[in-house]
């Protein structure tokens, strides 16, 4: 070869691959799994530094892109058997065998310069593969980044070290070379660089063009298929290749469908000059298939700057009518932007040639439809048995749902999504690690199962502590551990001891919890839990000595358990990279809350504070759920202000947040309603009237915990991951916090529409309801109002008014005034940045109604900070 370069990263990237084929499954495994947690901890400067780098793009989408790279394929393929025979059957007489191909060449393209990166890394690995990169050159510093960071752990963690190498500034003869010389050709771009993989004369797996038609037929549920259609298009600003380019509704349903879109703030370009504008610019030089780079992954606002039209401030999303659907239309062509193609159809045969002709611009990608999954079927299978494209997905946001296992789950996850022989692709699927050692796939939208668990027995009442503790008889214990703070062992430790005494059970004392727990503290825990030996542990006191009591009970019995592996966020809590231990020694956890605020005693989570660097992680796990929670209002009567007020405030933002959650359910309403009633009712009482308020006390317990069997199911959200930011870096109060930004957050939830903010992903939450939502708690308390804005708008002013009435500040600037912690609003705005990212990437963040921007965070924060009024939802 007369590319020294290209032949000396073949020569050693070979020589590793010889070396890992000899790998066995277990260590292939490793590999690939601390390759995949590598991966997913660098997320977000990767995607910081790919929308930096190409100007393409959202710096958040691409978090999520590099997130799902990581976690989502990790969980789909971490099982697969990869290494030697995989299936046999004697009876049928076969047995299949898996071999590595050997050194792969991997193609990135700019538009997902880093998630393509971890994807196709990840797969090699799992396959005893090498794998070169050879980056855009437009994406090349991310592009290698996100490569040497999957490098970097796999090595760590035994693979060979020349296992994955890079192309350093790449040219067009290096990539050519390098293909020429690979034994397999994994290549992702633009249509001439997937011709020159297929004409290398080596086996390629490439992808074609993307162009995705959807067709919104009668039987659609429109405001779903809107809604969906504009959450995918404003995906990461479009780039994804399977995002739908032509939008194709039937006559019928036009004008409807139209004004669902203007609502959602689409723009519908009615102004010939406009679209002229706007097809002029499309393509680079003119030439139809390549397309201005200038346009690609931008808002619309860009958009419009540099086409030269006029459009609305707020467009999230650029609709532009066309009767023509040919090549020589150029709006029928594929434009990786905020922008998309509108046409009308006479009735569903006439969308069906309109889908062919687009799809000639797109062979064997993606086609979409949305109708009726019952009384459609008929329409689904024409449009099946019609269309060529390797992905069909019904009902759901092509850009998310056809990359795979978020909008349907047998739909495998992937970053390089085959067009068949349609596109001129070796294959029409998903590209998984099956490929690396031919489908039509039909893909309807499918909700992932719900569940509703908590401890097995949950005691409430007035004094029933010493009568829930004889079930500890029942259960056959001997020695219990108890764990919580000085002042509280002090308060109401031997109204447990004298009963545990009565029993004739043995104990020991560990009072050390402050308050935010640290991870120092339950590695002490851990210690006095192993030399006490118990059969129960006892958790006493606030959400402090209950989270500590959790991870003290996990930790004892698995200590190789790394913290901050199990603080790792998710989101979704089944395909976590990390799966928390199960317990499995017969030790019961029992929590005795003495306050009324975390709901800790019924929920699966833990909130511990990382020593180091003071950030709070919240660890989630239903292998953290007590077996028994004791309700005792009795323990809560001498409970002083202090410890009544930010509490409560605590359980009223775990009842909202659980309501408006992306996963609350039937199940979980009705607690959140009841809770956040009762604690508008009594809070007061309860606070002003201290002990004497017997009735307001315990209804201020059964509501504390309601919000925890709320939230335990149902999740958080915002406030919440905020709260934990700079509780971690300011020690502020959680509740008080809470108390702070939840009227802020409610407002921000709400106005997802009025204001083009991104609803979140996940399937089961499929329009932007949180202003419905809260204006269905205002109606619940009895707050009045003549429209759902006004409803929530007179929400928030009752929650601001409870605040203020319990003695809460309203701001953080306040905050930090009253309780003189000495920080100033210069020390503030130096930890914004950082405490927004953090909050970002919070484990509550991903239930939120709204997915947040970064800049939002921050406002929000500002606005908390100096306590700037709450903006009327009313227009």
């Amino acid at each position: 070869m007369e590319n020294k370069k290209i032949e000396a990263l073949i020569t050693k990237v070979s020589a590793a691959q010889k070396q890992f084929a000899t790998y066995n499954q277990e260590q292939v495994d490793k590999i690939f799994h601390a390759a995949a947690i590598a991966a997913n901890k660098a997320r977000i400067e990767l995607a910081i530094d790919a929308v930096n780098e190409t100007n393409m793009g959202i710096v958040e989408d691409k978090i999520i892109k590099n997130h799902y790279a990581a976690e989502y394929i990790h969980n789909k393929y971490r099982d697969m058997k990869t290494v030697g025979v995989y299936e046999e059957n004697l009876g049928l007489g076969y047995q299949l065998v898996y071999e590595p191909v050997g050194v792969i060449a991997a193609v990135i393209p700019t538009t997902n310069p880093t998630a393509t990166a971890i994807f196709k890394t990840l797969i090699a690995l799992k396959t005893r593969n090498g794998i070169i990169i050879s980056p855009h050159p437009g994406a090349k510093n991310c592009t290698i980044k996100a490569a040497k960071v999957v490098l970097d752990a796999a090595v760590a963690a035994g693979a060979p070290k020349d296992i994955i190498a890079w192309v350093e500034d790449a040219q067009i003869q290096d990539t050519t070379d390098l293909m020429a010389a690979a034994d397999l050709i994994l290549a992702t771009g633009g249509p001439g660089m997937v011709k020159s993989a297929y004409s290398s004369g080596k086996p390629a797996l490439g992808v074609g063009a993307g162009n995705c038609p959807a067709i919104i037929t009668e039987l659609a549920d429109l405001d779903v298929a809107t809604s969906s259609i504009m959450q995918s298009n404003t995906f990461d600003n479009g780039v994804i290749c399977a995002t739908e380019n032509s939008v194709i509704v039937l006559e019928k349903v036009y004008d409807k469908v139209v004004k669902l879109f203007e609502q959602k703030n689409g723009y519908v370009m009615t102004k010939k000059e406009d679209l002229d504008k706007v097809r002029k610019a499309m393509f680079k030089e003119g030439k139809y298939g390549i397309l201005n780079p200038a346009l690609v992954g931008q808002t619309p606002q860009t958009i419009a700057k540099i086409t030269g039209v006029t459009i609305p401030t707020n467009t999230r999303l650029i609709l532009c009518p066309a009767e023509k659907s040919s090549h020589d239309e150029p709006l029928a062509h594929e434009k990786l932007s905020t922008y998309v193609g509108l046409y009308k159809a006479k009735d569903f045969n006439h969308a069906l040639a309109i889908a062919k002709d687009l799809l000639t611009m797109g062979p064997g990608h993606t086609a979409s439809l949305w109708t009726d999954e019952i009384k459609g079927k008929a329409e689904i299978d024409l449009w099946r048995d019609s269309l060529n494209a390797g992905r069909m997905v019904v009902n759901m946001p092509s850009s998310l749902g056809a990359v795979g296992d978020m909008y349907n789950f047998q739909l495998a996850p992937s970053f390089t999504l085959g067009c068949g022989s349609w596109g001129g692709n070796s294959t029409s699927v998903n590209i998984g690690p099956q490929h690396l050692l031919n489908t039509k796939t039909v893909a309807v939208r499918r909700e992932n199962m719900q569940w509703m668990r908590l401890p097995e027995r949950i005691y409430h009442k007035f004094g029933c502590l010493p009568f829930a503790l004889q079930d500890l008889k029942e259960w056959n214990c001997k020695k219990a551990f108890i764990v919580t703070d000085p002042v509280i062992n002090e308060l109401y430790g031997q109204k447990v001891t004298s009963v545990l005494e009565q029993l004739g059970i043995k104990y020991d004392v560990f009072a050390d919890v402050e308050p935010n727990p640290t991870f120092a503290t339950t590695e002490r825990g851990v210690k006095s839990m192993k030399n006490s030996r118990p059969d129960v542990v006892i958790a006493i006191g606030g959400g402090s000595a209950m989270d500590a009591a959790k991870m003290i009970w996990l930790l004892e019995q698995h200590p190789d358990a790394k913290f901050a592996d199990l603080a790792m966020t998710f989101n979704d809590i089944r395909k976590r990279v990390v799966k928390f231990p199960t317990m499995t020694n017969g030790v019961k956890l029992v929590c005795i809350p003495t306050t009324s605020g975390t709901g800790s005693e019924v929920t699966p989570f833990s909130v511990i504070t990382d020593d180091k660097t003071h950030i709070k992680y919240p660890l989630a796990d239903y292998a953290l759920t007590p077996h028994m929670a004791i309700v005792d209002p009795e323990l809560t009567l001498t409970v002083p202000k202090g410890g009544t007020n930010a509490p409560a405030l605590d359980a009223m933002t775990h009842l909202f947040e659980a309501y408006v959650s992306a996963l609350a359910t039937d199940y979980t309403d009705p607690y959140c309603l009841q809770g956040i009633k009762t604690i508008f009712t009594y809070l007061p009482d309860a606070y002003h009237n201290g002990s004497s308020a017997v009735k307001a006390r315990s209804k201020m317990a059964d509501a504390a915990t309601q919000a925890g069997m709320a939230f335990a199911n149902a999740f958080l959200g915002l406030v919440h991951s905020m709260s934990h930011k700079i509780g971690g870096e300011f020690g502020v109060i959680h509740g008080a916090a809470n108390s702070i930004l939840l009227p802020y957050v409610i407002r921000y939830n709400a106005a997802t529409l009025l204001e083009g903010g991104k609803q979140t992903y996940f399937s089961q939450y499929t329009v932007a309801n949180a202003l419905e939502r809260y204006a269905e708690i205002a109606r619940y308390c009895g707050i009045k109002g003549s429209s759902d804005a006004e409803l929530v708008d007179n929400l928030i002013s009752n929650v601001q008014k409870l605040s203020k009435d319990v003695e809460l500040v309203s701001s953080f600037k306040e905050y930090f005034e009253r309780y003189q912690l000495n920080v100033s609003e210069k020390d503030f705005l130096a930890a914004l940045d950082k405490m927004s990212q953090d909050a970002f990437d919070d484990q509550c963040t991903p239930a939120n109604p709204r997915i947040p921007l970064l800049t939002d965070i921050k406002q929000i924060y500002l606005d908390a900070y100096h306590g700037n009024p709450v903006q009327s939802l009313k227009k």
